[in-house]
Formats: structure tokens, C-alpha cells, sequence
């Protein structure tokens, strides 16, 4: 797997969690992955609302304009599903290889 498909894997996971807009988002995975860059994740959320993996709604906050909030499709669950899979195969090989140690 690839950053990005790791960086597919967090969001979709997230959004299983709760819908959330895309600044909360960027905070939670920049816990994580510190280099994490506002355009790269805005890029990929729109990538996932093309693939149908997420959808969006505007919802009003009490700090200012409405807010962009991502949702997962069932589309997106599937898909989640098949990256759970890949990254557990990932694991096992490089647990098989000892890198882990």
C-alpha cells in the first residue's frame, strides 16, 4: 500500500466514526502523520466524493459560514472493506519478513 491508499484507509475509517468536515479531518490525521499538507487531503477528499466513497452536505455552525461535511457511502464501506484487507496482507508480509522487530 501506498501513502495515499494509507491516507484512504484513515479517512474512510473516520468517516465510519461520524461525518466530519474537512479541517477536523486534517487535524486528526496530522496527529498521525505529521507532513500531513491541507491540499493533499482536500485533493483526495474530492477524489473519494468522484469514486463515490464520500458525499458531502453543508451544515450551519455557530462560528461562521456553514461548514463541508464528508460522509461515507456504502460504496465507500466496500471499498474500505477491501483496503482492510490489503493493508492485514501488508502486515503479514512484513511481519513474515521481520521488518517489524
Amino acid at each position: 500500500m501506498l501513502k495515499k491508499d494509507i491516507w484512504t484507509l484513515c479517512l474512510l475509517h473516520m468517516l465510519t466514526k461520524q461525518d466530519c468536515y474537512g479541517y477536523d479531518l486534517l487535524k486528526q490525521l496530522h496527529h498521525v502523520f505529521a507532513d500531513t499538507k491541507e491540499s493533499v487531503l482536500y485533493a483526495l477528499l474530492r477524489e473519494l466524493c468522484k469514486a463515490g466513497f464520500a458525499t458531502t452536505y453543508l451544515q450551519e455552525s455557530p462560528h461562521g459560514p456553514a461548514r463541508k461535511y464528508y460522509q461515507i457511502t456504502k460504496t465507500g464501506i466496500l471499498h474500505l472493506t477491501q483496503l482492510k484487507a490489503q493493508w492485514s496482507a501488508l502486515k503479514t508480509a512484513i511481519a513474515e519478513i521481520g521488518i517489524d522487530d
